[in-house]
């Protein structure tokens, strides 16, 4: 199998989590949304940890030693071939958590999941975070439902790689990391990275972007994308993207 530089995650020094996480902003939707009590005794367990480029938080096969509430950035879901060659089939983001299959109560991943963009995560340990969760009702059917929303992901990604074309797909990527990231940044994302995202070749994913640029929905130059139509990429992007958001909003609606 082919090896990717990566690196793995950095250590913070960081006091007992608080209220804040030791005046770190939560920015995590599955944090921000447990009652006090729980959140009180969670944050006792949690470490705020940087998260770089490449940063490797899950790997196929390998005991999950920690958990990852994400804070900003986003982490890549990818299933890996014999070969080396890979294909994302989820994504993270502040929305969420890096290592679900510890919620079903297994301890080795099926994925890896790598950071693609840089960002934070408060992280917890499989130990602590089986704990919590049978302390915490709220906390496990948060982390139930986020199992739900990935797998949701990885059907969806299964049928538009399959039946799509690849500017539909770039664009469905798109408009979910930006869903994810909140903001129109700038993401550093060369051609080989988006190959990977995307299972395809990389002259493929030239064109592609070519087609998204000249329709003037985004500005692709020197390894980075920025979206500059939201409006135009939901226009040309496949049906996946609104199925997707559609059944989200179900289950939002269910559980509010």
């Amino acid at each position: 199998m082919a090896h990717t530089s990566v690196h793995r995650p950095k250590k913070s020094v960081t006091k007992p989590a608080v209220n804040g996480i030791n005046g770190q902003q939560v920015q995590n939707k599955i944090l921000l949304s447990l009652p006090k009590r729980e959140r009180a005794a969670l944050f006792l367990k949690l470490t705020f940890v940087s998260l770089p480029i490449r940063t490797v938080l899950n790997q196929i096969g390998e005991p999950i030693e920690f958990g990852y509430f994400v804070n900003d950035g986003l982490a890549s879901v990818r299933s890996i071939m014999g070969d080396g060659k890979s294909v994302e089939v989820g994504l993270c983001g502040k929305e969420g958590f890096v290592g679900v299959p510890l919620v079903a109560g297994f301890s080795t991943s099926p994925t890896r999941v790598i950071v693609q963009v840089a960002g934070s995560a408060f992280r917890v340990s499989a130990k602590d975070l089986l704990a919590a969760a049978r302390k915490c009702p709220e906390l496990a059917n948060a982390l139930q439902r986020f199992t739900q929303e990935l797998g949701l992901q990885s059907s969806q990604a299964a049928a538009c790689n399959r039946l799509h074309e690849v500017d539909e797909r770039l664009a469905r990527w798109l408009l979910m990391s930006q869903d994810r990231l909140g903001s129109d940044d700038v993401v550093p994302l060369t051609q080989e990275f988006l190959a990977h995202i995307l299972g395809t070749r990389r002259a493929s994913v030239t064109v592609a972007a070519g087609m998204l640029q000249k329709a003037g929905l985004i500005t692709y130059k020197r390894g980075a994308v920025k979206v500059e139509s939201r409006p135009g990429l939901e226009d040309a992007t496949c049906e996946c993207y609104g199925i997707m958001t559609e059944q989200m909003k179900k289950w939002q609606a269910e559980t509010s």
